[in-house]
């Protein structure tokens, strides 16, 4: 998915981006949540961790995915 197919999903939607990190650690890791917004510069995605600012020059890759499955009560 394009920085500009991602601007045009709307809030809410649940997404999994990859994105590269930076400093001591180069590789890449996925935010996987629900899509806050998406700027010129950064999107954001709601994780079970918290939000995630991730600069649109860093994203790999981006999908759109199903909602979390229901939790079964125990």
């Amino acid at each position: 998915m394009t920085p500009a197919e991602l601007r045009a999903l709307p809030p809410g939607t649940r997404v999994v981006v990859r994105y590269r990190l930076h400093g001591d650690s180069h590789g890449a890791t996925d935010a996987l949540g629900d899509l806050i917004a998406v700027g010129p510069e950064a999107c954001t995605v709601a994780t079970r961790r918290g939000e995630v600012v991730i600069a649109i020059a860093d994203i790999v890759a981006a999908k759109t995915v199903p909602p979390a499955p229901e939790r079964r009560p125990r």
